[in-house]
Protein backbone atom coordinates (compact mmCIF):
# COMPACT_ATOMS: atom_id res chain seq x y z
CA UNK A 1 0.00 0.00 0.00
CA UNK A 2 3.03 2.33 1.02
CA UNK A 3 4.57 1.34 -2.52
CA UNK A 4 1.79 2.44 -4.70
CA UNK A 5 1.14 5.65 -2.72
CA UNK A 6 4.17 6.82 -2.92
CA UNK A 7 3.95 5.93 -6.97
CA UNK A 8 0.89 7.93 -6.81
CA UNK A 9 2.82 10.97 -5.41
CA UNK A 10 5.02 10.96 -7.68
CA UNK A 11 2.94 10.48 -10.83
CA UNK A 12 1.22 13.33 -9.67
CA UNK A 13 4.11 15.49 -8.96
CA UNK A 14 5.62 14.53 -12.30
CA UNK A 15 2.54 15.55 -13.88
CA UNK A 16 1.98 18.74 -12.52
CA UNK A 17 5.61 19.52 -13.91
CA UNK A 18 4.48 18.71 -16.96
CA UNK A 19 2.04 20.77 -16.75
CA UNK A 20 4.95 23.52 -16.24
CA UNK A 21 6.86 21.83 -19.36
CA UNK A 22 3.92 22.25 -21.70
CA UNK A 23 3.18 26.05 -20.58
CA UNK A 24 6.74 27.19 -20.87
CA UNK A 25 7.03 25.40 -24.90
CA UNK A 26 3.51 27.45 -25.57
CA UNK A 27 5.48 30.56 -25.09
CA UNK A 28 7.51 29.61 -28.18
CA UNK A 29 5.53 26.82 -30.01
CA UNK A 30 1.85 28.47 -30.31
CA UNK A 31 -1.04 26.45 -30.80
CA UNK A 32 -0.21 22.86 -32.10
CA UNK A 33 -1.56 20.94 -28.96
CA UNK A 34 -1.43 17.73 -30.55
CA UNK A 35 2.45 17.95 -31.87
CA UNK A 36 3.54 18.79 -28.51
CA UNK A 37 2.02 16.63 -26.71
CA UNK A 38 3.06 13.44 -29.08
CA UNK A 39 6.60 15.07 -29.18
CA UNK A 40 6.75 14.91 -25.21
CA UNK A 41 5.12 11.52 -24.90
CA UNK A 42 8.52 10.09 -27.21
CA UNK A 43 10.53 11.89 -24.09
CA UNK A 44 8.86 10.54 -21.20
CA UNK A 45 9.10 7.03 -23.53
CA UNK A 46 12.52 7.27 -23.90
CA UNK A 47 11.88 7.32 -27.44
CA UNK A 48 12.92 9.33 -30.56
CA UNK A 49 9.98 11.17 -32.89
CA UNK A 50 9.86 11.72 -36.80
CA UNK A 51 7.94 15.18 -37.46
CA UNK A 52 6.59 15.05 -40.87
CA UNK A 53 5.13 18.40 -42.47
CA UNK A 54 5.81 20.69 -45.15
CA UNK A 55 8.97 23.67 -44.57
CA UNK A 56 8.19 26.45 -42.54
CA UNK A 57 5.67 24.66 -39.88
CA UNK A 58 7.71 25.27 -37.03
CA UNK A 59 9.58 21.87 -36.57
CA UNK A 60 12.73 23.15 -36.17
CA UNK A 61 11.66 25.12 -33.72
CA UNK A 62 9.71 22.91 -31.96
CA UNK A 63 12.81 20.90 -31.52
CA UNK A 64 15.09 23.60 -30.32
CA UNK A 65 12.16 24.57 -27.68
CA UNK A 66 12.43 21.19 -26.09
CA UNK A 67 16.11 21.00 -26.14
CA UNK A 68 15.61 24.43 -23.87
CA UNK A 69 12.67 23.24 -21.73
CA UNK A 70 13.83 19.97 -20.37
CA UNK A 71 17.46 20.80 -20.39
CA UNK A 72 19.19 18.39 -22.68
CA UNK A 73 22.32 18.77 -24.87
CA UNK A 74 21.16 19.73 -28.29
CA UNK A 75 23.23 18.44 -31.65
CA UNK A 76 21.87 19.09 -35.27
CA UNK A 77 22.27 17.68 -38.45
CA UNK A 78 21.51 19.21 -41.97
CA UNK A 79 20.92 15.68 -43.76
CA UNK A 80 22.08 16.73 -47.40
CA UNK A 81 22.10 14.59 -50.55
CA UNK A 82 26.34 14.92 -49.96
CA UNK A 83 26.20 13.76 -46.43
CA UNK A 84 28.40 10.84 -45.27
CA UNK A 85 28.01 9.20 -42.37
CA UNK A 86 31.39 9.59 -40.80
CA UNK A 87 29.77 13.40 -40.80
CA UNK A 88 26.83 12.19 -38.24
CA UNK A 89 28.68 9.61 -36.12
CA UNK A 90 32.40 11.55 -36.28
CA UNK A 91 35.91 9.80 -37.43
CA UNK A 92 39.45 9.28 -36.31
CA UNK A 93 42.19 11.90 -37.58
CA UNK A 94 45.93 10.94 -37.78
CA UNK A 95 47.90 13.56 -35.47
CA UNK A 96 51.35 14.46 -34.98
CA UNK A 97 52.37 14.92 -31.11
CA UNK A 98 55.35 17.65 -30.03
CA UNK A 99 57.56 14.97 -30.09
CA UNK A 100 56.73 13.53 -33.63
CA UNK A 101 54.79 10.54 -32.90
CA UNK A 102 51.83 9.63 -34.70
CA UNK A 103 48.10 8.71 -33.35
CA UNK A 104 45.14 8.87 -33.98
CA UNK A 105 42.36 11.09 -32.18
CA UNK A 106 38.63 10.24 -32.45
CA UNK A 107 36.23 13.74 -33.16
CA UNK A 108 32.93 13.33 -32.00
CA UNK A 109 30.06 14.07 -34.80
CA UNK A 110 26.91 15.89 -33.98
CA UNK A 111 25.18 12.70 -32.77
CA UNK A 112 27.71 12.46 -29.38
CA UNK A 113 24.28 14.83 -27.84
CA UNK A 114 21.29 14.26 -25.66
CA UNK A 115 18.69 15.46 -28.19
CA UNK A 116 19.42 15.52 -31.39
CA UNK A 117 17.59 17.16 -34.41
CA UNK A 118 18.02 15.09 -37.77
CA UNK A 119 16.57 18.22 -39.93
CA UNK A 120 15.06 17.12 -43.43
CA UNK A 121 16.54 13.40 -42.71
CA UNK A 122 15.06 12.40 -45.85
CA UNK A 123 17.14 14.04 -48.14
CA UNK A 124 20.09 12.24 -47.62
CA UNK A 125 20.90 8.76 -49.36
CA UNK A 126 20.14 5.51 -47.67
CA UNK A 127 23.22 4.77 -46.59
CA UNK A 128 23.76 8.16 -44.50
CA UNK A 129 20.41 7.81 -43.15
CA UNK A 130 21.04 3.91 -41.71
CA UNK A 131 24.57 5.56 -40.03
CA UNK A 132 21.46 6.55 -37.23
CA UNK A 133 19.97 3.15 -36.42
CA UNK A 134 23.08 2.09 -34.37
CA UNK A 135 22.72 5.00 -32.59
CA UNK A 136 18.51 4.63 -32.12
CA UNK A 137 18.61 1.68 -31.40
CA UNK A 138 21.60 1.05 -28.93
CA UNK A 139 22.69 4.42 -27.87
CA UNK A 140 26.40 3.80 -29.02
CA UNK A 141 27.88 4.11 -32.14
CA UNK A 142 30.56 1.85 -33.35
CA UNK A 143 33.76 3.81 -34.92
CA UNK A 144 36.85 2.03 -36.04
CA UNK A 145 35.94 -1.20 -34.19
CA UNK A 146 35.39 0.56 -31.09
CA UNK A 147 32.00 0.85 -29.15
CA UNK A 148 31.06 4.64 -28.22
CA UNK A 149 28.22 5.51 -25.58
CA UNK A 150 25.97 8.12 -26.42
CA UNK A 151 24.60 10.90 -24.02
CA UNK A 152 21.91 10.08 -21.29
CA UNK A 153 19.02 10.66 -22.49
CA UNK A 154 19.52 10.20 -26.22
CA UNK A 155 16.60 10.92 -28.38
CA UNK A 156 16.34 11.82 -32.12
CA UNK A 157 13.57 14.09 -33.24
CA UNK A 158 13.80 14.16 -36.87
CA UNK A 159 11.81 16.28 -39.45
CA UNK A 160 10.83 14.79 -42.64
CA UNK A 161 9.44 16.93 -45.45
CA UNK A 162 6.78 15.09 -47.78
CA UNK A 163 8.50 12.10 -49.54
CA UNK A 164 6.29 13.71 -53.08
CA UNK A 165 8.76 16.96 -52.59
CA UNK A 166 11.73 16.72 -55.11
CA UNK A 167 14.98 15.42 -53.59
CA UNK A 168 13.87 13.45 -50.92
CA UNK A 169 14.51 9.28 -50.31
CA UNK A 170 11.84 7.33 -48.60
CA UNK A 171 13.21 5.87 -45.24
CA UNK A 172 14.13 2.55 -44.99
CA UNK A 173 11.41 0.34 -43.37
CA UNK A 174 14.17 -0.53 -40.58
CA UNK A 175 14.65 2.94 -39.67
CA UNK A 176 11.13 3.46 -39.42
CA UNK A 177 10.25 1.25 -37.23
CA UNK A 178 12.89 3.22 -34.71
CA UNK A 179 10.69 6.03 -34.37
CA UNK A 180 8.66 5.27 -31.57
CA UNK A 181 5.87 7.71 -33.25
CA UNK A 182 5.59 9.90 -36.43
CA UNK A 183 3.74 13.53 -35.60
CA UNK A 184 2.07 14.83 -38.52
CA UNK A 185 2.61 18.92 -38.37
CA UNK A 186 0.09 20.18 -40.45
CA UNK A 187 -1.00 23.89 -41.22
CA UNK A 188 -2.25 26.38 -38.33
CA UNK A 189 -5.56 27.15 -37.96
CA UNK A 190 -6.32 30.96 -39.01
CA UNK A 191 -6.79 32.18 -35.26
CA UNK A 192 -3.35 30.68 -34.19
CA UNK A 193 -1.72 31.64 -37.38
CA UNK A 194 -2.54 35.46 -36.44
CA UNK A 195 -1.10 34.44 -33.09
CA UNK A 196 1.93 33.14 -34.46
CA UNK A 197 2.44 36.35 -36.59
CA UNK A 198 1.65 38.62 -33.40
CA UNK A 199 4.03 36.64 -31.65
CA UNK A 200 7.20 36.24 -34.07
CA UNK A 201 7.29 38.96 -35.92
CA UNK A 202 8.07 42.18 -33.36
CA UNK A 203 11.23 43.67 -31.81
CA UNK A 204 11.39 40.69 -29.06
CA UNK A 205 10.22 36.90 -28.86
CA UNK A 206 9.21 35.28 -25.60
CA UNK A 207 11.45 33.18 -24.66
CA UNK A 208 10.80 29.44 -23.02
CA UNK A 209 12.42 29.16 -19.28
CA UNK A 210 13.93 25.51 -18.52
CA UNK A 211 11.75 22.89 -16.41
CA UNK A 212 13.40 19.76 -16.25
CA UNK A 213 17.23 18.25 -16.04
CA UNK A 214 18.81 15.43 -17.84
CA UNK A 215 18.83 13.77 -14.86
CA UNK A 216 15.06 14.74 -14.20
CA UNK A 217 13.83 13.51 -17.49
CA UNK A 218 15.79 9.77 -16.89
CA UNK A 219 13.70 9.55 -13.47
CA UNK A 220 10.71 10.93 -15.17
CA UNK A 221 10.89 7.89 -17.64
CA UNK A 222 11.70 5.33 -15.21
CA UNK A 223 7.91 6.73 -13.16
CA UNK A 224 6.13 6.02 -16.84
CA UNK A 225 7.43 2.89 -17.13
CA UNK A 226 5.93 1.84 -13.54
CA UNK A 227 2.29 3.42 -14.45
CA UNK A 228 0.12 0.34 -13.93
CA UNK A 229 -2.08 -0.53 -17.48
CA UNK A 230 -4.70 -2.61 -16.75
CA UNK A 231 -5.81 -5.59 -18.43
CA UNK A 232 -8.54 -4.18 -20.83
CA UNK A 233 -6.28 -1.88 -22.05
CA UNK A 234 -3.42 -4.51 -22.74
CA UNK A 235 -5.59 -6.41 -24.13
CA UNK A 236 -7.17 -3.94 -26.70
CA UNK A 237 -3.33 -2.95 -28.09
CA UNK A 238 -3.11 -6.21 -28.64
CA UNK A 239 -6.48 -6.99 -30.52
CA UNK A 240 -5.34 -3.43 -32.82
CA UNK A 241 -1.84 -4.54 -33.54
CA UNK A 242 -2.56 -8.08 -34.15
CA UNK A 243 -5.68 -7.11 -36.16
CA UNK A 244 -3.70 -4.48 -38.54
CA UNK A 245 -1.27 -7.29 -39.96
CA UNK A 246 -2.79 -8.83 -43.13
CA UNK A 247 -1.51 -12.53 -42.29
CA UNK A 248 -2.93 -12.38 -39.07
CA UNK A 249 -6.56 -14.35 -39.16
CA UNK A 250 -8.20 -11.71 -36.82
CA UNK A 251 -7.27 -9.20 -39.35
CA UNK A 252 -10.78 -7.84 -41.13
CA UNK A 253 -10.76 -8.17 -44.84
CA UNK A 254 -10.43 -4.29 -45.31
CA UNK A 255 -6.76 -5.19 -44.09
CA UNK A 256 -6.07 -8.46 -45.60
CA UNK A 257 -7.39 -6.54 -49.18
CA UNK A 258 -5.39 -2.87 -48.48
CA UNK A 259 -2.29 -3.46 -46.69
CA UNK A 260 0.75 -5.14 -47.51
CA UNK A 261 2.41 -5.66 -44.18
CA UNK A 262 1.43 -4.96 -40.83
CA UNK A 263 3.15 -3.70 -37.19
CA UNK A 264 5.26 -6.07 -35.28
CA UNK A 265 5.37 -6.74 -31.76
CA UNK A 266 7.60 -2.89 -31.54
CA UNK A 267 4.24 -1.16 -31.90
CA UNK A 268 3.08 -2.62 -29.32
CA UNK A 269 6.09 -2.11 -27.00
CA UNK A 270 5.31 1.33 -28.08
CA UNK A 271 1.52 1.88 -27.39
CA UNK A 272 1.84 0.47 -23.87
CA UNK A 273 4.53 3.01 -23.37
CA UNK A 274 2.82 6.09 -25.25
CA UNK A 275 -0.75 5.48 -23.33
CA UNK A 276 1.15 5.69 -20.33
CA UNK A 277 2.69 9.08 -21.22
CA UNK A 278 -0.72 10.32 -22.82
CA UNK A 279 -2.00 9.33 -19.42
CA UNK A 280 0.22 11.21 -17.58
CA UNK A 281 0.29 13.96 -19.26
CA UNK A 282 -3.69 14.39 -19.28
CA UNK A 283 -3.37 14.49 -14.93
CA UNK A 284 -4.20 10.33 -14.69
CA UNK A 285 -3.02 7.65 -13.19
CA UNK A 286 -3.43 5.28 -15.68
CA UNK A 287 -4.20 4.61 -19.82
CA UNK A 288 -7.67 4.02 -20.81
CA UNK A 289 -8.89 2.47 -24.16
CA UNK A 290 -9.32 6.36 -25.01
CA UNK A 291 -5.39 6.99 -24.80
CA UNK A 292 -4.95 4.02 -27.41
CA UNK A 293 -7.55 4.87 -30.13
CA UNK A 294 -5.72 8.28 -29.53
CA UNK A 295 -2.19 6.99 -30.23
CA UNK A 296 -3.20 4.18 -32.43
CA UNK A 297 -2.27 6.33 -36.02
CA UNK A 298 0.66 8.08 -34.70
CA UNK A 299 2.65 4.96 -33.58
CA UNK A 300 1.14 2.47 -36.43
CA UNK A 301 1.11 4.42 -39.68
CA UNK A 302 4.77 4.49 -40.37
CA UNK A 303 4.79 0.54 -39.55
CA UNK A 304 2.44 -0.42 -42.17
CA UNK A 305 2.25 0.14 -45.71
CA UNK A 306 -0.14 0.08 -48.40
CA UNK A 307 -0.60 -2.54 -51.36
CA UNK A 308 -0.46 -1.32 -54.67
CA UNK A 309 -4.26 -1.93 -55.45
CA UNK A 310 -5.03 0.36 -52.08
CA UNK A 311 -2.81 2.85 -53.63
CA UNK A 312 -4.15 2.83 -56.83
CA UNK A 313 -7.38 3.48 -55.60
CA UNK A 314 -6.61 6.50 -53.32
CA UNK A 315 -7.08 4.90 -49.96
CA UNK A 316 -4.63 6.24 -47.20
CA UNK A 317 -3.22 4.79 -44.31
CA UNK A 318 -4.78 7.42 -41.47
CA UNK A 319 -8.63 6.98 -41.99
CA UNK A 320 -7.79 3.15 -42.20
CA UNK A 321 -6.17 2.67 -38.87
CA UNK A 322 -8.64 5.06 -37.13
CA UNK A 323 -11.43 2.78 -38.53
CA UNK A 324 -9.15 0.07 -37.10
CA UNK A 325 -9.10 1.33 -33.71
CA UNK A 326 -12.73 2.81 -33.28
CA UNK A 327 -13.86 -0.76 -34.72
CA UNK A 328 -11.45 -2.91 -32.07
CA UNK A 329 -12.48 -0.51 -29.16
CA UNK A 330 -16.01 -0.66 -29.90
CA UNK A 331 -15.50 -4.61 -29.95
CA UNK A 332 -13.62 -4.79 -26.44
CA UNK A 333 -16.23 -2.37 -25.07
CA UNK A 334 -18.93 -4.27 -25.84
CA UNK A 335 -17.04 -7.48 -24.35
Amino acid sequence: MAQADALVGEIEALGAKLAAARASIDRRFIGQERVVELALAALLCGGHALLVGLPGLGKTRLVGTLATVMGLRAGRIQFTPDLMPADILGSEVLETSADGSRGFRFIEGPVFCQLLLADEINRASPRTQSALLQAMQEREVTVAGVHRPLGAPFHVLATQNPIEQEGTYPLPEAQLDRFLVQVDVDYPDRTTEKAILIATTGTEEAESPQVFTAAELLAAQTTVRRMPVGDGVVELILDLVRACRPDDPSAPARIRESVSWGPGPRAAQALMLTVRARALLDGRLAPSAEDVAALARPVLSHRMALGFAARARGESLGPLIDSMAAQVTRTEAAA
